[in-house]
Formats: structure tokens, sequence, C-alpha cells
């Protein structure tokens, strides 16, 4: 599977993008860079496809990669799935801003769709 390096270490880059999934998950938005938003779409609908098969293993591979955050697991299994149970994929949005001062940077906001969207 390719994926983004985005010039940090591998235990860096995992750490960032599971804290990042955790913090969509639980505010259903966030302000990140595109690059970061577009990674960070793939693990979220990889934690949603977990809480719809529902079963012990995808529980335990969902709280281990969301480090063992047992209420945000229990939002993927109780609330996601549950909204998200006829919609195979697109779970997330990304809406572009402007860039960041110092690096130019294109700024995004990544938000969960509602349920009739």
């Amino acid at each position: 599977m390719a994926y983004r390096k985005l010039g940090v270490t591998t235990k860096h880059r995992r750490s960032m993008l599971a804290n990042l999934t955790k913090d969509l998950i639980m505010h259903e938005r966030i302000q990140t860079t595109e690059t970061r938003a577009k990674e960070v779409r793939k693990m979220l609908d990889k934690m949603v496809s977990y809480g719809k098969k529902n079963t012990l293993v995808s529980r335990r591979l969902a709280l281990a990669f969301l480090h063992n955050d047992k209420e945000t697991v229990k939002k993927v299994f109780d609330v996601l799935a549950k909204r998200y149970e006829k919609r195979n994929g697109g779970y997330t949005r990304i809406l572009k801003l402007a860039e960041r001062r110092g690096d130019d940077a294109l700024m995004v906001v990544l938000e969960l769709v509602k349920e009739g969207e």
C-alpha cells in the first residue's frame, strides 16, 4: 500500500495519524494540512470498516491503532458504524482553506459526513 511519509519517522507518523484519527472521531471535525488529511481519511475508513464488522478481532485492531482509547473505540462501534451502515466508503469531506503563513502549506477542514448527505 502506498502512503505518504509526511517528512517524519515511522513511529512519529503512526502516532500522529492515530492522534489525528482520534480527534476526528471525537470532534467530528479537525483542521490540518491537506496531505495529512488525505492520510487520516484512509485511517478513518479503516476504523469505520472495523466498526461495521463488529467482531472481537476488529475491536482489538481498532483499540491497538487508537492507542487503547476505549471511549473513542466505543464511539466508532456504537455511533459511527450505525450512522454509516448503508454507506460504502466516503465518510469524510475535505474543505480547503487558505495557505498557512510561514510554510504555505494548504490548510483544510476534514469533517465527517452527516447521515443524509
